[in-house]
């Protein structure tokens, strides 16, 4: 299950989670100022497990066009203002697997139906970009050779999250918690 932070409470065991994560894949940590959403991935005991962050991309000023070119990716150009970034994309270590992961994408494509977005852009972790891609067939594009930032190697995304809820049929393995009323 995930559900969205509200409280401060869900905003403390968001930091803890992905703060956990960061320091163990060596990443800096860097706090977000401005956000559409954050989200907690929780297992059936209720402890929070991982944790995602999406916030809007805009094309030419987000920082993450210093790492990869996403301002330059013909779906980028031609979606401006419907494009989210996620961030903070975190499983803790013994949680990582299909089950949570599910769970984790599933996050960012119930935040993109909530705010209309059509494409998602991110850095991920190689092993975790390779489960998504063969695992769960998510409709996403490598846009640069994996690069070493801020502690790691990562790969730069671009996520088709509109053929999510076109085609939510087709991936059985999404959870939303209310489909005709996620938009």
């Amino acid at each position: 299950m995930y559900r969205q932070v509200e409280t401060a409470h869900d905003l403390a065991q968001f930091n803890q989670v992905w703060e956990t994560v960061w320091r163990e894949k060596g990443y800096e940590l860097e706090y977000s100022r401005s956000v559409l959403a954050r989200y907690v991935v929780t297992a059936p005991e209720g402890q929070v497990v991982g944790t995602s962050e999406i916030k809007r991309y805009i094309r030419g000023q987000s920082e993450i066009d210093g790492i990869a070119p996403f301002a330059e990716h013909p779906s980028i150009i031609a979606s401006q203002g419907s494009i989210g970034e996620i961030d903070k994309f975190a499983l803790l270590r013994q949680f990582r697997g299909l089950r949570y992961s599910a769970e984790l994408m599933s996050t960012a494509v119930h935040c993109c139906m909530r705010f209309n977005l059509k494409y998602c852009v991110t850095l991920l972790e190689p092993v975790f970009c390779r489960a998504l891609r063969v695992s769960f067939k998510v409709p996403m594009e490598q846009i640069a050779e994996k690069a070493y930032y801020k502690g790691d190697y990562v790969i730069p995304i671009v996520f088709d999250v509109e053929q999510f809820y076109q085609n939510a049929h087709r991936y059985d393995w999404i959870t939303l918690p209310d489909l005709a009323n996620a938009r």
